[in-house]
């Protein structure tokens, strides 16, 4: 059994019932300066409504709200497990590391958020130092400029961090049209992702 978890984590294979999901610092006062932040934004609630329909624990950061607000009214968080406020980059704060370390068997991390290169590429880094298998959706993950983005991608990818896209990472949790759930999900990606233009940049 461990050798099979130990390459079912090499290869990057999604279990829906060894997975959390982080939602990083998708705050209202970001909206005029992150690049493709309305389709970031949709891509994410994408992902938000797959955790709760899986039952997927969600955990949800906000950077310095007292300065920066909330979470974005349009995302829908109700049902995360924990909602933290934080002033590190990185969300892995004593509280969700607690947390994390409360929640042993969920070993894959799905990340997603702002901004790219910095609260998102530490708490990647911190994940995968603690064991963690990462996958940022890059679809749903943005900076104030596109070059941050791409580089901080890259760099993620060079530390072991999976890059995927909303669609595929519902589609992996579902993991066939015969879960209970399909019907919902496939709702869900009938409308197709908003385009973050990501493919303007093949070395992606």
């Amino acid at each position: 059994k461990q050798w099979y978890q130990r390459r079912v984590r090499a290869v990057g294979r999604i279990i829906a019932s060894r997975t959390a999901m982080f939602c990083c610092d998708l705050q209202d006062k970001f909206r005029p300066s992150i690049r493709h932040f309305p389709a970031v934004l949709s891509n994410a609630n994408r992902m938000l409504q797959s955790a709760k329909l899986l039952d997927i624990p969600l955990v949800v950061t906000e950077q310095y709200p007292k300065g920066l607000g909330a979470t974005c009214s349009e995302l829908d968080i109700e049902h995360c497990s924990i909602r933290c406020p934080k002033t590190k980059f990185s969300m892995v704060v004593p509280d969700v590391k607690s947390y994390l370390e409360a929640k042993d068997d969920r070993k894959t991390i799905v990340l997603f958020g702002i901004e790219a290169h910095v609260c998102v590429q530490q708490t990647a880094l911190d994940l995968v130092s603690l064991g963690y298998d990462v996958h940022v959706i890059v679809d749903a993950t943005s900076s104030r400029t596109d070059t941050d983005r791409v580089f901080a991608f890259q760099r993620m990818r060079q530390a072991g961090v999976f890059l995927t896209t909303s669609e595929s990472m519902i589609l992996s949790l579902a993991g066939a049209s015969d879960h209970p759930q399909f019907r919902q999900l496939q709702k869900i990606i009938m409308t197709e992702a908003e385009d973050t233009k990501l493919l303007s940049f093949p070395t992606l």
